[in-house]
């Protein structure tokens, strides 16, 4: 008996792409962190890709794995960084502290870059541009002024980098012929 499962990729890139590029127009100064951000960090960006992860697993890819279910609680441990402090339930981590969490996703990033080497260059410019993102956002952490704003469109461009894959995904497996390149590897 044939199992044929589904390709989970698409729903993580879109968790990942459509939270990342709405917190980033935050970041540009476009419009106030508010529950919409939020939301779609805990059950899109976060649950989503989580599902996402477990779904890889089950497929025996530890690339998928890896990559969807840490970055589903990124985004779940980052609105709890936000919200705990808020509610009251324990201090907020102090900005140049927020830095090194962030450079530590920026590390893990550029792990995860070099594991894109073998694969297509929308996911290599997927996670390259994640890797500068992280980079961006400690350092503006650090305390240099001005710099998160810049990350915020530089983040724009890595979730649009993300929501364009997963549509390439979705509609060259449908259509059965590739209709939005992906820069495959032969």
């Amino acid at each position: 008996m044939e199992n044929k499962l589904a390709n989970p990729a698409p729903l993580g890139l879109m968790g990942f792409g459509m939270t990342t590029v709405l917190l980033n127009i935050h970041n540009a100064g476009f419009f106030p962190l508010g529950s919409m951000i939020l939301a779609m960090g805990v059950f899109y960006g976060g649950l989503a890709q989580v599902i996402a992860g477990i779904m890889e697993f089950k497929k025996g890819n530890t690339f998928g794995t890896t990559a969807f279910t840490s970055y589903g609680f990124f985004w779940m441990t980052l609105v709890g960084l936000i919200l705990f402090s808020k509610w009251g339930w324990i201090g907020g981590a102090p900005k140049g502290f927020l830095g090194w969490y962030l450079f530590f996703w920026g590390v893990f990033t550029f792990f995860m870059w070099i594991g894109t080497f073998g694969k297509n260059r929308a996911l290599q410019t997927v996670f390259f541009t994640l890797w500068i993102l992280f980079l961006l956002l400690a350092i503006e952490h650090w305390g240099v002024p001005g710099i998160g704003h810049f990350a915020g469109y530089e983040g724009i461009l890595c979730g649009l980098s993300a929501i364009y894959l997963a549509m390439a995904e979705v509609i060259n497996e449908s259509l059965g012929k590739t209709v939005l390149p992906v820069g495959a590897r032969d």
